[in-house]
């Protein structure tokens, strides 16, 4: 049966924006860039997991009609296209306060919830992004 995820896509406006931002500010390392076909397939991953990638995919044909895309296009501005990150850190504070130094705009502090203590974000398409620090589970 399944084994793992190795590779989740979201869809992004421009690749090369995207690795600015996934890359250079968040520090995720290039995986695959190749030309396949008619399309760019770009994946990247974090450093210390690089079994699980990120395909940056750019809402267009022979993936989805041309007609299509331009409605993809649409939702991902608005950040209605699904496309969600969820990343775990050790120290929430600390990995904030790194990104807005990195200059990801962060609207959110960090905030102690049940689970442990996150922050949200959006990418520059619109896709959410939330980082936690999460609080083991009780002993029991």
């Amino acid at each position: 049966m399944l084994t793992a995820i190795t590779i989740s896509q979201i869809y992004v406006l421009d690749q090369g924006e995207a690795l600015d931002f996934y890359v250079g500010k968040l520090g995720f390392e290039v995986r695959t860039d190749m030309q396949f076909g008619p399309m760019r397939f770009l994946t990247v991953a974090l450093p210390g997991d690089p079994g699980r990638a990120v395909l940056l995919e750019k809402p267009a044909p022979p993936s989805v009609s041309e007609d299509i895309a331009g409605q993809v296009r649409d939702l991902v501005t608005k950040g209605a296209a699904g496309g969600h990150l969820f990343f775990a850190t050790d120290d929430a504070y600390k990995t904030h306060a790194e990104l807005k130094e990195r200059g990801v705009e962060l609207p959110e502090e960090p905030i102690v919830q049940p689970y442990g203590i996150d922050f949200g974000f959006r990418d520059p398409f619109g896709n959410h992004v939330r980082v936690a620090q999460l609080t083991p589970p009780p002993n029991g």
